[in-house]
């Protein structure tokens, strides 16, 4: 797993390379500073015994719910939303953290529900105020897309925990029932025109369309081997908006073209591949659902942000893993990976003792 995610990091400094015009400032040094840092914190993380992991579960999530707190009452405001808290070393976004505290904190939940009562509402409603408490702050700072990703997680997790699937299923009608309801009174002007957008983003391609409009005409200038290396248009001359960010692929599809793209997807899924293979490996409850959260947190950045730049998903300001700039969003990812090659750790602890 290690080699695909070092390739993937290296790729996208040399896609922020050339979206800083040919610079290692600021975008391509910052990103594989924070790398090699967060890589030393995941190794950290694989040394936490499965005991420890219990035991800090909520706790964990009880900190950051207090941060996502503090950002409504003291965190600044940066392109017209209040998501960040000014740290002085940093600067940090604990919404992105929740994403893997909640998978955490609902491993460590079902992993204590006796398994009779996973068919009862004990195992529906404290799951679902774990994930609705930190979901509703990220929506008053607003940040759908970060919610949904909550959501995400914390779904994936009690679907494996074997929940009624008849409940999946009338959630999901009563979503899409709500869905007119939510458009009107739950989401800002900006977010119902974002929708709009996805829906027909040539309708208004010099407006709310223009993000969209801009990445499909980089991605297909890119055809079928890209423009090369430091030579993208788009990014160069600065009509592709955040080249640095939340369009990264775009970027690097126009300089990489198709094969470039085929490349990235194929390192992500052998990342996720392996992430899977290692949940399925767990023999326990809880590192079972806590390494599938993990894979199923990483695979929707990755889906929602290739959907968004291709035009398939509205533009809800999510990053590429370890391609886009970016300190919180690269913070979280490297937390799941530190947890996944932690699961790993405990497996062959297990596998081990089996054979002796």
């Amino acid at each position: 797993m290690l080699i695909p995610l070092f390739v993937l990091a290296s790729f996208g400094a040399a896609v922020l390379f050339s979206a800083a015009g040919g610079n290692m400032q600021p975008f391509a040094q910052s990103h594989l500073i924070r790398f090699g840092i967060f890589l030393v914190m995941a190794v950290i993380i694989t040394f936490f015994t499965r005991d420890a992991m219990k035991l800090l579960a909520y706790p964990i999530y009880l900190i950051i719910l207090l941060l996502l707190v503090a950002v409504e009452a003291i965190g600044f405001v940066g392109g017209g939303s209040q998501r960040w808290l000014n740290l002085g070393f940093m600067t940090l976004q604990p919404s992105e953290l929740m994403k893997p505290a909640i998978v955490l904190t609902l491993a460590r939940f079902y992993d204590t529900l006796p398994v009779g009562m996973v068919g009862t509402w004990r195992a529906l409603v404290p799951a679902g105020a774990i994930i609705a408490l930190p979901m509703a702050l990220v929506l008053l700072q607003p940040d759908l897309g970060t919610s949904l990703a909550l959501a995400f997680g914390g779904v994936v997790v009690m679907f494996l925990a074997g929940l009624p699937m008849r409940w999946f299923v009338t959630s999901g009608i009563a979503g899409l029932a709500a869905i007119p309801v939510l458009y009107t009174f739950a989401l800002q002007p900006y977010q119902q025109r974002r929708v709009t957008t996805f829906l027909d983003p040539e309708s208004d391609p010099l407006g709310s369309g223009y993000h969209i409009t801009q990445s499909k005409i980089a991605i297909g200038s890119g055809g079928l081997t890209g423009k090369g290396f430091n030579q993208g248009s788009q990014s160069h001359l600065n009509y592709l908006p955040e080249p640095q960010t939340d369009f990264v692929f775009a970027t690097m599809a126009e300089e990489w073209g198709f094969i470039g793209g085929l490349l990235v997807i194929g390192i992500f899924a052998l990342i996720l591949r392996w992430g899977w293979k290692v949940a399925s490996n767990s023999e326990d409850r809880f590192a079972r659902l806590l390494a599938a959260g993990m894979v199923a947190t990483i695979f929707f950045y990755v889906a929602i942000n290739l959907m968004m730049v291709m035009g398939l998903a509205p533009v809800v300001g999510i990053p590429l893993p370890f391609m886009s700039h970016g300190g919180s969003s690269m913070l979280t990812n490297m937390i799941c990976i530190g947890i996944l090659m932690q699961v790993y750790h405990w497996n062959r602890r297990t596998h081990r003792r089996g054979l002796d």
